[in-house]
């Protein structure tokens, strides 16, 4: 990205933080469908991407249904942005309010048996809001890990946004970050995962949709290594102002095998509980990347001298 293209888009960000976050809610809400839909009627890679994911997982949906699930994703995907945009300007009472997970119980059950708490989500609705609403509803902060982004202001607006509610953010960069998200668990804290999408190269094989994907092998490992507990979460839209989301029962680490097999099971298990909610509200799955196998190499599956590109 050219030094002129890293300072327009951060001004963009700049601009989306500043302005939006002053119009009534519902002239927010107004102008992000009226974005999406310019962005959907433009048909640029990004819709053709969301839309060759959607056919993976509806795979009955024809093209005028895949349509309309990658104009309604767009829509959703700006609701995400509008609200992050106002977030931090939220009182704690929206925050609250502005959020219905059900399944709490399982966080509630994991700290009070002494243990960490690693709660793994996909692209899914707003996990942001999620996020604020654990340290607002539940008053607990937790760690995550955030996607280095160019250019490096932009990047470093995403952790001051992500600091003023209540996270701990720290860079991804291979395995620099594990020994502090270990030791976070280990004196009983939460860390938080975005875990649909490898971002590395030594993610775990799974079984997606019917197809072969990778995703990453941390939220296994961190389990096996300090004992927390992993508990998948999937969330959603409805018609309503009020995100909702579902926290799942943990994920086991399993009796017997190699620390591999382990993390190859444990990992398969997230990635059937996302399948789950993303097949229940695809248009929530906020995915306009190559995910697959057999896209992220043009030669698709098996064949010889198969890599593995970033989008």
């Amino acid at each position: 990205m050219s030094d002129a293209k890293d300072r327009a888009t951060d001004a963009l960000y700049g601009l989306g933080w500043a302005t939006v976050k002053t119009l009534p809610e519902p002239v927010a809400r107004s102008l992000g469908r009226t974005v999406a839909d310019v962005a959907w009627k433009r048909r640029g890679k990004a819709i053709e991407r969301l839309e060759s994911n959607l056919a993976r997982v509806v795979p009955d949906a024809g093209p005028e249904r895949l349509a309309e699930l990658s104009k309604a994703g767009m829509r959703s995907y700006l609701r995400y942005w509008m609200e992050s945009f106002r977030l931090p300007t939220w009182s704690k009472e929206r925050v609250v309010n502005g959020f219905a997970p059900k399944g709490v119980h399982h966080l509630d059950e994991a700290f009070a048996a002494n243990r960490g708490v690693i709660i793994a989500l996909p692209h899914l609705a707003n996990w942001d809001l999620a996020g604020a609403w654990v340290a607002q509803a539940l008053g607990r902060n937790f760690t995550t890990v955030a996607e280095r982004l160019k250019p490096e202001s932009l990047y470093d607006r995403f952790v001051a946004y992500r600091e003023s509610l209540g996270m701990e953010v720290l860079p991804h960069a291979g395995g620099a970050a594990f020994g502090t998200l270990a030791r976070r668990l280990r004196g009983g804290g939460m860390v938080c995962l975005v875990a649909d999408r490898d971002l590395s190269s030594s993610g775990v094989e799974v079984d997606f949709f019917g197809e072969r994907a990778t995703m990453p092998a941390g939220p296994a490992l961190l389990a096996q290594h300090t004992g927390a507990a992993l508990l998948p979460v999937t969330l959603w839209y409805d018609d309503s102002p009020v995100m909702r989301g579902a926290v799942h029962p943990p994920v086991e680490v399993p009796a017997s095998g190699t620390r591999a097999e382990k993390t190859s099971s444990m990992t398969q298990a997230l990635a059937d509980v996302f399948a789950g909610g993303i097949a229940e509200h695809p248009q929530d799955w906020h995915m306009l990347q190559r995910l697959w196998l057999a896209d992220l190499d043009p030669r698709g599956p098996g064949a010889p001298g198969q890599g593995r590109a970033q989008s």
